[in-house]
């Protein structure tokens, strides 16, 4: 049986697809850096919560309007709290999504973010 190998592709060829790889890969942790260094402001019913996230869904901090503190409905807080937090995640994550994508274009790179 013979196996024919396509033209073109040589040693030159594979190196070129190498440094790319490297390049896209240099990119990458590049811009990965600055998108966890990156900080988010997120706010919820109606600006009454604020939360501070960074890039790494870290919460830095936690503003709450005292005129939402009501010690016979803790609960609402708890959900307003919640919700803000779980905004500011999927904030992160959608800009990252997106940022790594301009580097990557359409190649699929599953479990990478």
């Amino acid at each position: 049986m013979r196996v024919r190998v396509p033209q073109g592709g040589g040693p030159s060829n594979m190196q070129a697809m190498i440094k790319q790889a490297q390049k896209m890969q240099e990119d990458m942790a590049a811009k990965q850096e600055e998108l966890e260094a990156r900080e988010y402001d997120i706010s919820a019913g109606g600006g009454v919560i604020n939360v501070k996230i960074n890039g790494k869904k870290e919460i830095l901090s936690v503003k709450i309007d005292p005129e939402v503190v009501d010690p016979d409905d803790v609960e609402t807080l708890e959900d307003l709290i919640v919700a803000a937090v779980n905004e500011g995640i999927k904030k992160v994550e959608a800009v990252s999504a997106e940022e790594m994508q301009k580097i990557t274009g359409n190649i699929g790179l599953p479990g990478m973010f």
